[in-house]
């Protein structure tokens, strides 16, 4: 694939990285990710990877944009307010870069349809706010030998961790079950600083881009945290894979 010359000028500053430089933009442009959740994560890490330039960025949401939603999902606008959040999605997306393609998936993501969900990407962004999808996409992109990045956040804190097949422990092997309903409380309840979304929606969708590229050190096998508050990140050493997971581990 050799670059337009509209590509090469607006994928500059990529080409000058030697870690990028043209092949790696062309396989950005050859690549799909799939973002589950057009909230506030999926918000800055779907418009990161559409201005990089993944030639397929998939948005899948069930819900509709509400007023409440525009204090930290800056994929919508007061104006479409009502409106199908993954249309809106869309629509931000093209006006960023209108040729990535983005298919569209106005559906709750559930056991009867998350496998084909995935069929088609490289790469899945976990950045849905409820643990029963969270273990639901660790489970079936392990089955199906999808990396994805999964990420959290709650008031003035976030969490990331990537899972890449043999390469670390995933999801479930860390968290092990969801919790008892009403456990934890959501974001509903004790609310959320918006610009947290950005923050660590923008490091899933570097993970992504450092996957599809090949290039640095993933957060396999580790656990970044961040307190807005004390300004201070922290990385977690996880266990290896636990042979008795459920969804990972190899018995016998």
């Amino acid at each position: 694939m050799a670059l337009a010359p509209e590509q090469t000028e607006r994928y500059l500053r990529h080409i000058l990285l030697k870690e990028v430089g043209i092949v790696g933009q062309e396989k950005l442009l050859g690549s799909k990710v799939l973002v589950i959740g057009a909230g506030g994560l999926g918000s800055p890490a779907a418009m990161y990877l559409a201005a990089a330039g993944v030639g397929t960025v998939g948005i899948a949401d069930a819900d509709k944009v509400d007023l409440s939603n525009l204090q930290r999902q800056i994929l919508h606008s007061t104006e479409r307010i009502g409106q199908a959040k993954v249309l809106s999605a869309k629509d931000t997306i093209k006006s960023i870069n209108p040729e990535v393609s983005v298919p569209v998936f106005q559906e709750m993501v559930s056991s009867e349809n998350i496998m084909g969900l995935l069929q088609e990407y490289d790469f899945i962004l976990d950045c849905t706010d409820n643990f029963e999808t969270k273990f639901l996409i660790n489970d079936a992109c392990v089955a199906t030998g999808k990396p994805f990045s999964h990420a959290g956040i709650l008031r003035f804190r976030g969490q990331l961790m990537t899972y890449v097949p043999g390469k670390g422990p995933c999801y479930r092997c860390v968290f092990q079950s969801p919790p008892p309903k009403d456990a934890v409380p959501s974001a509903k309840e004790t609310g959320i600083i918006g610009a947290m979304g950005g923050v660590i929606g923008s490091l899933q969708a570097m993970e992504a881009i450092k996957y599809l590229l090949g290039i640095g050190d993933l957060l396999t096998g580790r656990l970044l945290t961040y307190d807005a508050l004390k300004m201070e990140f922290r990385m977690v050493k996880l266990p290896k894979e636990n042979k008795l997971c459920p969804a990972c581990g190899k018995i016998g």
